[in-house]
């Protein structure tokens, strides 16, 4: 018979789906690395397996522990699912822009959260940073995860999806295109695919009020570029250690509104109920439409659930709150 032993044997192994009729402009094949078919319904499902597997294999997590994470949301999830299966306690630190969604989702599958105000530096005690560090000091027989500086995010993506991506294509792929955050995905799958073939493109997704593309093509840390925006799970006001710089061709910027806005579009135009990162990945794919040839493959990935998001870009009258339509 085929059966998983528990929910956490079904994490990865995720579906390519070929988008068809919002990649009409972009020359080559266009697929989508389907990632809401995790059973937290993210690609965060993969890393969050993989970083307590390995805390638990050098002794950073003990039997009946805590797990500690700052998170916005999906990390949290895959870490909670595998909380439940192991028998360990969780704490999620959530900043005040991530949707209500999120925050419920993380309390019905019995983590205790905790939020945290979004507009204060990092350093700052009240951020979701440093908030985690300090609940981790003074928590008997808990794990402070990391996710931004954990070397296991990474890992899970060189040993998992940038696998899975390289045999799904049979080897064809010219070009992935992601939305970075922790940077874990894109330099784990980066890392893989580049070892396969060194020509392969690797194109990160940012966004406005992050650090990451001026970072990227000049070396200078400008804080200037900091400041509050909307889009959640891709961009940062630090450097992660797990973003390798060097593994990444270029960044494109995507505005809050543009990602809000082919959010929408994803759902309405191609049927997919996705995440806020996945309209700011296709915009930036438009965004990149020259670089691309018609016999290129050029792999997206597209990060969480729609269900997050149903008070934000599907709400019609949050979406002219904000400006984003008429």
């Amino acid at each position: 018979m085929d059966y998983a032993e528990n929910i956490l044997g079904t994490i990865g192994n995720t579906p390519l789906v070929k988008i068809n009729k919002l990649a009409d402009e972009i020359p080559g094949l266009v697929l989508a690395k389907y990632e809401t078919f995790n059973p937290g319904n993210s690609v965060k499902d993969r890393m969050a397996l993989q970083m307590i597997n390995d805390a638990e294999a050098d002794g950073r997590l003990q039997p009946g522990g805590t797990i500690i994470e700052g998170t916005s949301g999906n990390t949290g999830m895959g870490l909670a699912l595998a909380a439940i299966v192991k028998g360990y306690k969780m704490v999620c630190v959530i900043s005040d822009k991530q949707s209500k969604e999120k925050v419920d989702i993380l309390r019905a599958v019995g983590s205790k959260v905790v939020v945290c105000p979004t507009d204060v530096a990092p350093e700052d005690p009240r951020s979701y940073y440093s908030t985690s560090k300090r609940l981790a000091e003074q928590t008997p027989n808990s794990w402070y995860v990391n996710q931004y500086d954990n070397p296991s995010n990474c890992k899970a993506h060189f040993m998992s999806t940038g696998p899975e991506i390289w045999e799904q294509t049979h080897g064809k792929v010219t070009h992935f295109v992601v939305g970075v955050g922790t940077g874990g995905t894109i330099s784990g799958v980066g890392s893989y695919l580049k070892m396969k073939n060194p020509s392969i493109k690797i194109w990160g997704i940012d966004t406005y009020g992050s650090v990451f593309k001026k970072y990227h093509e000049t070396g200078i840390f400008d804080e200037n570029e900091i400041y509050p925006y909307v889009t959640e799970g891709i961009g940062e006001d630090i450097l992660p250690l797990n973003v390798r710089f060097e593994i990444i061709d270029g960044f494109t910027k995507v505005t809050d509104k543009d990602a809000a806005i082919w959010t929408q579009k994803l759902s309405k135009t191609e049927g997919m109920f996705l995440g806020n990162s996945a309209g700011a990945a296709m915009k930036g794919l438009h965004q990149l439409k020259h670089h691309f040839t018609k016999d290129d493959v050029i792999v997206v990935l597209f990060h969480d659930h729609g269900s997050r998001y149903v008070g934000k870009m599907y709400n019609d009258h949050w979406m002219q709150k904000m400006g984003y339509t008429e």
